[in-house]
């Protein structure tokens, strides 16, 4: 690697260089004038503030509480502005732009369609209406010089039980938009093997899955959506450390599921930001994404939700370049692990890579090179 790749990189380059995202929320990165606007279209009146500042601000500070619960009770609001067919194709159609205008090549965002009912839209319509949404807003961003390709991963809530129902629909419309399923929302006392009907009609299938495990609850929730429910993916996963040992002289020596996680190449979705708010991770400086990526671990840098976290990914990747020192070669690796990891064909996938990903960051390490030889960084 040239000495490019470990200098600071600015900013300005990180939004330039390409990124690609795994781990998003759609009703996690609304912005905050579309949660007031939309609040006032549909006459929801419970928000705590309607000045754009005051309220991002708001969830920021509601959503870092160090537990997950807590954090999770924040979308109720975007959630409750986000129940009319309008609302949702607006939501998705912002959100594809967002991304694109900060250098994301390739998204995976995802949402609970049985959250979106309360005013009558069936949950197909719900669908509809967000694909509809994710191709405006990626034509728009191709108009505006970004190439954007987001995909839709559907999300059952773990606390509930129509896992198998949103299942079948993610097979239905995976054709039309739909890459991937998921289940999320609060861990413990809900493991994943409650869904184990929905993850077996999915493999069936040949469909493609992630599971949120391994962020609040520890190592049985990741290996029961490895072992049991067979994720191809695992949403956070922070928690494989506690499977590792750092000895004093500095060695490390990995449990039998850390090791499995390694050798197999199961992708882990980590989000530092949303980590440290929910009480995952201690601080950035001390993520466990540094050891993982030490180690070789198939790690993928990721939001998860850009509203509550006040971020974006080219802040994730910012915070960690500050943390850990990595430059831009980092930033490569682990974008090319999250492309290689998306649940889009194979072909798509190597295209991307070596179509947007390498150009663009062959392109910023110029410009940063550049930059140190005229003394100007």
């Amino acid at each position: 690697m040239d000495a490019a790749s470990f200098a600071p990189v600015p900013v300005d380059l990180i939004v330039k260089a390409p990124k690609v995202l795994l781990h998003d929320h759609l009703d996690g990165g609304l912005r905050p004038q579309t949660v007031i606007e939309l609040a006032a279209e549909t006459e929801y009146d419970d928000l705590p503030s309607t000045d754009p500042d005051e309220l991002a601000r708001w969830f920021s500070e509601a959503a870092f509480s160090g537990s997950l619960e807590r954090y999770l009770e924040t979308f109720r609001h975007t959630v409750g502005v986000t129940q009319t067919a309008g609302a949702l194709q607006r939501v998705a159609r912002e959100c594809a732009e967002d991304l694109a205008a900060d250098g994301v090549v390739y998204a995976e965002v995802r949402f609970a369609p049985e959250l979106h009912l309360s005013r009558g839209l069936t949950e197909r319509e719900v669908i509809e209406h967000v694909l509809l949404g994710f191709a405006e807003g990626q034509q728009m961003a191709r108009e505006g010089g970004h190439h954007i390709r987001v995909g839709v991963l559907l999300t059952a809530m773990r606390t509930a039980t129509h896992s198998r129902q949103i299942a079948e629909l993610s097979v239905e419309f995976r054709d039309r938009g739909v890459v991937g399923f998921d289940i999320a929302g609060a861990e413990a006392g809900f493991p994943p093997t409650r869904h184990l009907d929905a993850f077996e009609y999915l493999r069936r299938e040949n469909a493609h899955f992630t599971i949120h495990a391994g962020e609040a609850f520890g190592l049985p929730s990741i290996w029961e959506a490895i072992q049991w429910c067979g994720a191809d993916r695992l949403g956070h996963g922070v928690r494989i450390v506690d499977d590792i040992t750092v000895n004093p002289d500095g060695s490390v020596e990995l449990g039998r599921l850390a090791s499995y996680v390694r050798d197999r190449r199961i992708p882990l979705e980590m989000c530092p930001s949303s980590n440290v708010q929910t009480g995952a991770a201690e601080s950035i400086d001390h993520h466990p994404i540094g050891l993982l990526r030490r180690l070789g671990f198939r790690v993928t840098v990721n939001t998860d939700n850009r509203l509550m976290s006040g971020t974006s990914m080219s802040h994730e990747m910012s915070l960690l370049s500050q943390a850990f020192g990595y430059g831009l070669a980092d930033m490569q690796w682990f974008t090319i692990n999250a492309m290689k990891s998306a649940f889009i064909p194979f072909d798509e996938r190597l295209s991307i890579i070596n179509q947007q990903i390498k150009p663009g960051y062959a392109q910023v390490t110029d410009e940063l090179s550049q930059r140190l030889a005229q003394g100007s960084v």
